[in-house]
């Protein structure tokens, strides 16, 4: 007769973690490499090769390390660059208030509800620590004022304190309007103000919940009378279920006056920075798809049409159909409008800002800069810098061109991570690093 071998109990959550971390390092390793010339993956008509599919999805971060002493980003011919401030809690957002000072949102993802355990989670978790994006939110804005213009912030004080996750902001009249994780909020504001003591005031609630895409920005229309405020997915693909997709991976139109929002444009997956062209139009950034290869899906910039719906997470550009999401809506396929302007598989863009006002080089007078925070999921790395796509008229033209690089060092490590753009008072561009932890300052370089 057989023995009774004792059962085996299952493995612990504590048991499961060495494993786990050997797995989330071993991923660095794992994965396929970008096989496209390069610039392919760039402009209005990106080349789309047949996506990657693997069990395990390409993996290659690189590790944040912060700036050594004396190393500095790398400007455009014709620009220096300095630190408007330094020490900074993960800066993520810069606003240019009219009178020279400047808004810094220090924040970083709200906690997310615990919704159990799973290797793929923990694997994701350990991969972003690496990219320091797990350090706690410090739910701030600070305000920071040069007073007597030499690209250094001379005051810095704490103007906003005990909110959730702010990102955007603007200013209309004498309100500003904060987009937090969960809600559009606003508070009184004078000119030269360095700290805010009233209570926010909820303008309107906005999807929050898991936040797989918590960053929330808002732009106010020409004359103010409606605002514009941006909600990521909760997922990569919609993976969990559309139920908990409402209202997401959309622009949102808000009344500020009576609380009221409408969906003005959908099937975004992850929204972020947005401005105005010369024409009226709207436009954005937008994070695309993961987990189809080094080469898929490129990250874009594109105008915003009321009404537009622009295929997450059923297609991507345009109609190219993603396989993996089921049910499918070829219903919505069918009016999946194609991005304007590919910006790089994977790059991550987040600020962008129209060049309108800057006192940069004159090759920069026309078009966008774009803070491209860079990748996690591609070999080899892309983004990690800031760029300018050149207009002509109201419409891209050309290659982007590298405005601000250096921001990863020789051997893969993140000295920063460029996020928020803005140009100042003075026509200089400021760029938000949360990794570098500063606000870096990009002017044309003095005359001898």
């Amino acid at each position: 007769m057989r023995a009774l071998r004792p059962s085996r109990p299952p493995l612990s959550r504590c048991a499961l973690l060495p494993l786990c971390t050997a797995l989330a390092f071993g991923l660095a390793a794992c994965g396929d490499t970008s096989k496209l010339p390069e610039g392919a993956d760039v402009g209005a008509t990106p080349t789309l090769p047949e996506p990657v599919r693997s069990l395990i999805p390409t993996v290659n971060i690189a590790p944040a390390q912060g700036w050594p002493e004396g190393v500095l980003p790398q400007p455009m011919a014709g620009t220096t660059v300095t630190a408007l401030a330094t020490g900074l809690d993960h800066p993520r957002w810069v606003y240019a208030l009219p009178n020279g000072d400047v808004l810094v949102a220090e924040s970083n993802k709200p906690p997310k509800p615990d919704t159990g355990f799973s290797i793929r989670g923990w694997v994701m978790k350990t991969v972003m620590k690496r990219a320091g994006a797990e350090v706690p939110s410090a739910n701030r804005i600070t305000l920071l004022r040069d007073t007597d213009g030499d690209g250094k912030a001379e005051t810095r004080s704490v103007f906003m304190q005990g909110l959730m996750s702010p990102f955007g902001m603007a200013l209309v009249g004498k309100e500003l309007f904060i987009a937090n994780a969960d809600a559009l909020v606003k508070v009184p504001y004078e000119e030269g103000q360095t700290a805010i003591t009233a209570t926010p005031v909820k303008v309107v609630d906005l999807p929050a919940g898991i936040n797989h895409h918590w960053t929330k920005n808002v732009i106010a229309s020409r004359d103010g009378s409606k605002l514009y405020v941006t909600v990521g997915s909760n997922s990569n693909i919609g993976e969990n279920g559309m139920d908990i997709e409402v209202d997401r991976a959309a622009i949102h139109e808000v009344d500020p006056k009576t609380g009221t929002r409408r969906l003005f444009a959908s099937g975004l997956r992850n929204p972020n920075g947005m401005g105005w062209a010369a024409d009226g139009t709207l436009w954005t950034v937008v994070n695309e798809r993961d987990e189809i290869g080094s080469d898929l899906v490129p990250d874009y910039l594109t105008s915003v049409k009321d009404g537009g719906f622009y295929g997450w997470p059923y297609s991507y550009y345009g109609q190219t159909v993603d396989v993996r999401v089921t049910p499918q809506r070829p219903d919505l396929v069918a009016r999946a409008i194609a991005p304007d302007y590919a910006l790089g598989s994977h790059v991550a863009p987040l600020g962008m800002v129209f060049a309108d006002g800057n006192t940069l080089p004159s090759s920069l007078a026309s078009g966008v800069f774009v803070g491209l925070h860079g990748s996690w999921n591609r070999k080899p790395l892309s983004g990690y810098k800031v760029v300018f796509v050149p207009f002509a008229g109201s419409k891209p033209s050309g290659k982007p061109v590298d405005v601000l690089t250096g921001f990863v060092s020789p051997d893969g490590k993140a000295y920063g991570r460029p996020v928020g753009v803005a140009i100042d008072k003075r026509g200089a561009l400021l760029v938000a690093d949360d990794v570098g932890n500063v606000i870096w300052r990009v002017a044309t370089t003095p005359a001898r």
